[in-house]
């Protein structure tokens, strides 16, 4: 009886502590330069830019047109990504006097936008113990 307590115990603890792979595609850059500024959220307190509330923070190089990335050390829930191409490598997304993105961005799920940024409901995906693949075009 107490061997099933502890296996049951231990099962517990390891699903807990399970870490989900997630592999980030970013397509469509037109310029080969800079990095792609990446933000990941795992509610909507912050989305899409507070940097202080993303639970991970990455900057990913422009290499041949491209950017990917394997993040290994996501626990299992729902997340939610924004992000922007950095063709200058200030950290900053740039915009015009109005408030619009000069520099190229994206959400996870690639929603339609019409005035604003996505929610986090609109951008939100699932991550559990079986790696996801999440492509965002670059607008």
């Amino acid at each position: 009886m107490k061997l099933l307590l502890i296996t049951c115990f231990a099962s517990i603890l390891f699903l807990n502590n399970a870490q989900a792979q997630l592999n980030l595609n970013v397509v469509n850059i037109n310029a080969n330069k800079g990095i792609i500024q990446v933000l990941i959220f795992k509610s909507p307190d912050g989305f899409p830019e507070e940097i202080k509330k993303a639970v991970k923070s990455l900057s990913i190089p422009v290499k041949n047109f491209s950017a990917s990335v394997v993040i290994e050390d996501l626990s299992p829930g729902k997340y939610a990504i924004s992000l922007f191409h950095d063709e200058d490598g200030d950290g900053k997304l740039k915009k015009n006097s109005v408030g619009l993105p000069i520099e190229r961005y994206g959400f996870s799920n690639n929603p339609t936008l019409f005035f604003g940024p996505p929610s986090f409901s609109k951008c939100a995906f699932s991550v559990n113990s079986s790696p996801v693949l999440i492509e965002i075009a670059l607008k």
